[in-house]
């Protein structure tokens, strides 16, 4: 599909990401409750630019077989404070590929819908309902979906206005990003990184990660709400190596979205709980920051975070966050969003303030829901004015 277009104004159109959910491999704790062929899936996914006009990306990357899509509608989900199953269903509109209602996904190959003419406002819940033919044992999935998505087993009806009998399952399957397409003006911000972008202790169907934040004040700022800002972060990943590490899907996570300008790198925790040296995490920040600068973008840093009282926690592995953060905070990057300072208590050795930690599952590691919103808060909108 063409990049650009034109415009009632005279102006141009691009497409530009407004979600994206970085695909791979469903592992066994992330399985659906029940099989997905011949059933009708629906996912919740919040959009962070509006537009009046939409398309939506589908993946087999991961899979063994090919995916087969009978159909998929969308619709807005109007539920609030936390998103559900119903939809608004005077929104609901049907997509097609190739102008063609269904579609077969070969395996480890992903597609992109028809340009669909569907008004969405600014950090729109949008409901995506598939019916499903034959799908493959290997999923291509998002397990920190941090929302539930509905199973309907021998269901063909992607236009109810609810699934209230389906069964829940906390994951994405398939779906991998929703472009708009925005004014010549609109960019995107790329957020990549580990559990902690992914949204590990935020509150499931509330959409309250730290990007999530950041993207609503984004758009509530006159001067950055043409400012798309999308999450790629993948739970339990490395900053190096290969893989879901960032170092082998930058390319296509940061560097191959729609319209984007730039990156938010928070990554390498999980590296130095495997032992990596500060040398050789820097030499990876190094080698994604000459990556984006050669694709014209501007790449933020993003302090590492304190995780004293979690299993992470070493003398050692402090020393090397320490430096990584002298690194990240050094000039090294284009800007820098100091989450460590956001919600560390400043100890010795420092560990994420009491009231940042605090989720139904607090480990030392992941914020909770305060935390998140403080990272968000973190970051000066001016970088996204450069």
């Amino acid at each position: 599909m063409s990049g650009m277009g034109g415009s009632a104004g005279g102006g141009t159109t691009k497409w530009v990401a407004s979600f994206t959910a970085s695909p791979y491999l469903a592992a066994s704790d992330a399985q659906p409750p029940s099989s997905l062929s011949g059933a009708v899936l629906r996912q919740v996914v919040r959009l962070s630019l509006g537009g009046s006009q939409l398309r939506f990306q589908f993946s087999n990357l991961s899979g063994n077989g090919n995916v087969v899509i009978n159909s998929v509608h969308v619709a807005l989900c109007k539920a609030t404070p936390a998103v559900d199953s119903t939809i608004d269903t005077t929104t609901d509109k049907a997509l097609s590929f190739s102008g063609m209602p269904n579609v077969t996904i070969e395996q480890g190959k992903e597609v992109w819908s028809d340009t669909v003419d569907f008004t969405a406002p600014p950090l729109a819940n949008v409901t995506i309902t598939m019916a499903l033919g034959s799908v493959p044992q290997n999923l291509t999935a998002h397990a920190g979906s941090r929302t539930t998505s509905y199973v309907q087993a021998g269901s063909t009806d992607v236009s109810q206005a609810s699934m209230t009998s389906a069964q829940g399952t906390d994951h994405w399957y398939f779906i991998s990003g929703v472009d708009v397409m925005a004014d010549a003006s609109a960019v995107a911000a790329v957020a990549i990184g580990d559990s902690i972008t992914d949204g590990r202790g935020s509150d499931t169907n509330h959409f309250n990660r730290w990007t999530d934040i950041l993207s609503a004040r984004l758009q509530a700022d006159p001067t950055t709400k043409h400012v798309a800002l999308v999450n790629q972060g993948i739970g339990g990943t490395n900053l190096a190596g290969s893989g879901t590490a960032a170092e082998a899907r930058f390319a296509r996570d940061v560097l191959g979205q729609s319209g984007v300008k730039y990156v938010i790198i928070l990554d390498g925790v999980n590296d130095i709980n495997g032992d990596a040296s500060a040398q050789t995490l820097q030499g990876v920040y190094d080698k994604l920051i000459k990556q984006a600068r050669d694709k014209g973008l501007l790449v933020y840093g993003g302090t590492i975070t304190p995780f004293n009282g979690h299993s992470y926690y070493t003398v050692a592995h402090e020393q090397v966050r320490t430096t990584l953060n002298t690194y990240i905070r050094s000039g090294a990057f284009d800007g820098t969003i100091d989450f460590d300072k956001a919600i560390s208590d400043g100890g010795n050795p420092p560990s994420i303030q009491a009231m940042f930690a605090e989720w139904s599952q607090k480990d030392g590691l992941h914020p909770g829901p305060a935390g998140y919103e403080a990272m968000g808060e973190a970051a000066d909108l001016a970088l996204f004015k450069k």
